[in-house]
């Protein structure tokens, strides 16, 4: 499996961006599929999840209201709306995806529950 992330930017505060992120290979239709960021010296931090097969969708306290996670109709494809965005907002973006064969599952907001990544997405936000 390979996801590849895209629509990162430069964009000014209260802005938005959507960004898409497709994936090749196969997906499980029971997959949890999620948005996370990491700002320059900063751990990798939980921003939205979903699930492939429709479900719950989770949110960071910091983005709820302000970003909508969401999947493309083949739902190989995950996208995150970001609307009123803030110079917080700024980090690489990455997604990702779950793969439940491996029985490996900490929660939606765990890195270390998503198996494939994409390269990421830069969004800078200015004030």
């Amino acid at each position: 499996v390979q996801l590849q992330a895209s629509g990162g930017g430069l964009v000014q505060a209260g802005g938005s961006l959507r960004l898409s992120c497709v994936a090749s290979g196969r997906i499980f239709s029971n997959a949890a599929l999620a948005w996370f960021r990491q700002a320059p010296g900063k751990e990798r931090e939980f921003v939205a999840s979903t699930w492939r097969g429709g479900g719950t969708k989770r949110y960071a306290d910091s983005v709820k209201g302000r970003f909508t996670i969401s999947t493309g109709g083949t739902k190989n494809t995950v996208y995150l709306q970001m609307n009123d965005l803030k110079p917080e907002d700024t980090a690489v973006y990455y997604c990702a995806a779950e793969d439940p064969s491996k029985g490996i599952w900490s929660g939606p907001d765990v890195v270390g529950s998503y198996d494939h990544w994409g390269q990421g997405t830069p969004v800078t936000v200015s004030s």
